[in-house]
């Protein structure tokens, strides 16, 4: 019970307001590039969808999911690192996942700054929280600087794809016209 006494979560509670308002912000406008793909005349499956949009959304989602669960009032830290280092292993699996979509969509061939930003950077995030996660308990306040970080880069991640998203279907849209004014 004398943890939750000394429990340094409240000290994080802006920053993950912050957090935690931005990236349901940010979910909610990913709803609407999505719309608007669907809406381009430009072929795209659900694969491509599913390796480059999708992602994405998790993104903002899981860091949603590490601000409301940051927020909570825990008697004691091991449940929360308990929680935070699943989620960190099932992003792992969903990189893997992600990885193996890209490969396989045929819409569009990546790049590496697309591997960078799709897998390699939302990898160490996710690697980052498990091992964050793991040390809560024992030692918080660099764990809570690690979780923090992790955090913050799966935002900014998906602020960057959906951003890449965004720009590419502007250009995709914009060639055939510049085709037909030929």
């Amino acid at each position: 019970m004398q943890e939750a006494a000394v429990s340094p979560l409240p000290t994080w509670e802006s920053f993950y307001v912050i957090i935690g308002a931005a990236a349901a912000a940010l979910t909610g406008l990913m709803f609407v590039v999505i719309t608007l793909i669907t809406r381009v005349q430009v072929r795209r499956s659900s694969g491509t969808i599913g390796a480059f949009g999708t992602p994405t959304v998790v993104h903002f989602c899981v860091a949603l999911l590490v601000a409301a669960l940051l927020s909570a009032p825990w008697q004691a830290l091991w449940n929360a690192g308990l929680l935070l280092g699943l989620t960190g292993l099932g992003g792992v699996t969903y990189v893997v996942i992600v990885v193996r979509r890209a490969r396989r969509q045929t819409d569009y061939q990546p790049v590496l700054e697309d591997w960078l930003w799709h897998t390699v950077f939302p990898f160490v995030s996710y690697t980052a929280l498990v091992v964050a996660s793991l040390l809560l308990p024992g030692n918080p306040v660099p764990a809570l600087f690690g979780i923090a970080a992790a955090t913050l880069l799966l935002l900014f991640i998906g602020i960057h794809n959906a951003w890449d998203t965004v720009t590419y279907i502007a250009i995709e849209r914009s060639q055939p016209e510049n085709k037909s004014q030929d």
